[in-house]
């Protein structure tokens, strides 16, 4: 199938990673994304990440695994020539992606009422820590902040390391999978009366992924607990030790804990009072831990791995992000990808696509991530700018 969104135009104002994240997403389907960025500096990304030089050729690692197949543009969007380029560019877009704090697009006079009457059929999306109103509506959140303040961390972890953050940004994450969804879901409507104002909030979109989480205090009034590696609606069901190595097993039902019993050598678990009835392993975790990771000690995570997937137990091997990129699983499904001569970057820039498949084909990205205003003057000639105009535009330091 051709790309679900060839034909679109994506006009990309945001930092970091929910905003970058976001597009990245809807660059993988098809969408010509134009990141506009502030000259001189660009997105802040662009200095992130583990190698301080890439940072000082400011093609930072953070900004190489969110922005490839997108356009850069240089616009300083405090000017008047600056603004009037990007209401240019405004007249040609199907969606526009920021995430500013709430407020700034106004001050700019760029906000959605505004551009709107540029462009009617403008799908505006704004992404922010906690949405474009309400008390906290105008203070600064970073990922780490929206973690704290969703519950998140006060679930992650144990007794003695809770609050623990999770260890990837996942609240930026999650909020520019939300903002990817609902842009994919206005596009779909057809024109005219397509435009809309999308308000994105991290911290609701964050609690709408806690589903049984939030509902299990909602409805039972029951305050949720950090329970470290354990699954709190089933056991067996979490981290357990092996002879070498850890391994995840989950026997969250009758059948696959029976099975298991069988597989590590304890039959008799079965027909202890104690585990006999699903609720009764819950009440009795430890109890059972013990007792299964004692035959566990037999054999590696590795071999009990295979074992136990045959029997029918769910489970798998707990392991590192360099293990899991070089597993046969990830190698052979086509999901990291690989661009060379990377502008500023002295190594092949390796990244990871978009997680799904479209009839079989994974979607890609056709351009590496591009260095600050690469596409500056194409973007800029293609809305009418001759070359002295951009010369004069250079000069004034508006692009």
């Amino acid at each position: 199938m051709p790309d679900p969104l060839h034909g679109i135009r994506i006009l990309d104002l945001t930092n970091v990673l929910a905003g970058p994240f976001c597009c990245h997403q809807l660059a993988h389907m098809g969408a010509e994304v134009i990141k506009v960025e502030v000259p001189g500096s660009g997105d802040l990304a662009r200095q992130l990440g583990a190698d301080p030089d890439l940072n000082e050729k400011l093609m930072g690692v953070s900004f190489l695994a969110q922005n490839t197949g997108k356009q850069s543009i240089t616009i300083d969007l405090k000017s008047s020539a600056g603004k009037e380029i990007f209401r240019k560019l405004v007249a040609t877009a199907d969606v526009l992606v920021e995430n500013f704090r709430p407020g700034v697009m106004a001050r700019l006079d760029l906000d959605y009422e505004t551009l709107r009457r540029i462009n009617p059929e403008l799908v505006y999306c704004a992404i922010s820590g906690f949405g474009q109103n309400g008390p906290l509506h105008e203070q600064p959140a970073y990922d780490q902040i929206i973690q704290g303040m969703s519950g998140v961390m006060s679930i992650t972890g144990d007794d003695e390391s809770a609050p623990c953050r999770v260890g990837y940004p996942v609240a930026d994450t999650i909020g520019g999978l939300t903002g990817a969804f609902a842009i994919s879901a206005a596009l779909a409507k057809p024109k005219p009366g397509r435009g809309v104002m999308i308000d994105v909030s991290m911290l609701e979109s964050v609690l709408a992924t806690m589903g049984w989480v939030v509902s299990n205090f909602l409805v039972t009034g029951r305050k949720p607990q950090p329970l470290g590696n354990d699954n709190f609606t089933a056991s067996p069901s979490g981290a357990f030790r092996t002879g070498e190595g850890l391994i995840n097993i989950a026997a969250n039902r009758q059948g696959q804990f029976e099975a298991l019993c069988d597989v590590v050598e304890a039959p008799e678990l079965k027909l202890d009072a104690r585990f006999a009835a699903r609720q009764g392993r819950l009440d009795n975790r430890k109890a059972l831990q013990a007792a299964l990771e004692e035959r566990l000690a037999n054999s590696s995570a590795a071999e009990w791995e295979e074992r136990l997937n045959r029997a029918g137990v769910p489970a798998g091997r707990i392991l590192s992000v360099p293990e899991v990129l070089s597993h046969p699983q990830i190698e052979g499904r086509d999901l990291l990808g690989s661009f060379t001569n990377v502008s500023g970057v002295d190594r092949p820039v390796r990244f990871a696509r978009t997680g799904m498949r479209l009839d079989g084909k994974r979607p890609k990205t056709a351009t590496p991530p591009p260095a600050l205003g690469q596409h500056t003057e194409n973007i800029l000639q293609s809305l009418g700018y001759s070359r002295d105009e951009i010369i004069a535009l250079q000069q004034a330091g508006v692009i």
